[in-house]
């Protein structure tokens, strides 16, 4: 009985060390410090090496490569006889450029020509192409996960043009992965403007085409028809230059 205090004293304190270490430090039937079996100190040493794996970094995902490496010239996306049938009279056939520090990575064209056709009025047309381009990045996401956020954003742009009336969004087939087309009317400079903007994505590059026009002195606007039918043809001959562009 004498000895038996001591004894439950070590149980008590074996019941509030770890289930790893008590297998190891607390054997059953010795007081001895000097009993045979794992020390202590291997034991923990021990558990210390079995829960190293568990905390080590997880290893990072690798991100898809983007699919396009560049972009085409926007000025030449879009094929000569196309924007001579889209802008008649265009102020320059080989198109304005927009301005752009990144040209691999973001650029725009524009024409614009306003035809005269003598007693029966004049037609003004409008064309503007814009490519932007997304690059994968391991906190962004992949290129083309990137691009299909900004084709979202671009869409809701478009969708909400200042001023724009009667706006009809509708999916757009054959240009790129994805597209879309808005179309809607818009008062300026006195007379009704007809649009269409077509948004469309392609792996990792995102195509914003918008084609408008009115007439003046008599003409008359043109059809929604005409003007979503031109803003397609230019789309999809931006997608395929940057196809082109990266064979």
């Amino acid at each position: 009985m004498h000895r038996s205090a001591p004894r439950l004293s070590r149980v008590l304190a074996c019941a509030a060390v770890p289930v790893m270490l008590v297998a190891a430090g607390c054997s059953s039937g010795s007081d001895s410090s000097t009993d045979k079996g794992s020390s202590p100190d291997k034991a923990a040493s021990s558990a210390g090496a079995s829960a190293a794996p568990s905390s080590a970094a997880p290893t990072k995902k690798a991100v898809e490569p983007a699919k396009f490496a560049k972009l085409p010239d926007v000025c030449k996306a879009v094929s000569s006889k196309t924007v001579e049938e889209l802008v008649p009279k265009a102020k320059s056939k080989k198109g304005t450029a927009a301005a752009s520090s990144d040209l691999n990575n973001r650029g725009g064209c524009a024409w614009n020509g306003l035809e005269d056709k003598g007693t029966k009025g004049s037609n003004y047309r409008w064309l503007d192409v814009s490519l932007y381009r997304y690059e994968s990045d391991a906190t962004l996401g992949s290129g083309q996960e990137r691009a299909a956020g900004n084709y979202t954003k671009e869409l809701a742009k478009a969708q909400k043009a200042e001023g724009a009336k009667d706006a009809k969004t509708s999916e757009a087939s054959g240009v790129g992965e994805k597209a879309e087309t808005v179309t809607y009317k818009l008062r300026k400079t006195d007379e009704d403007f007809q649009y269409a903007s077509v948004v469309a994505r392609t792996g990792n590059v995102v195509a914003l085409v918008t084609y408008n026009g009115a007439g003046y002195a008599g003409s008359k606007t043109p059809s929604d028809k005409w003007i979503v039918d031109g803003a397609l043809k230019a789309a999809k001959e931006a997608v395929a230059a940057v196809e082109a562009a990266n064979k």
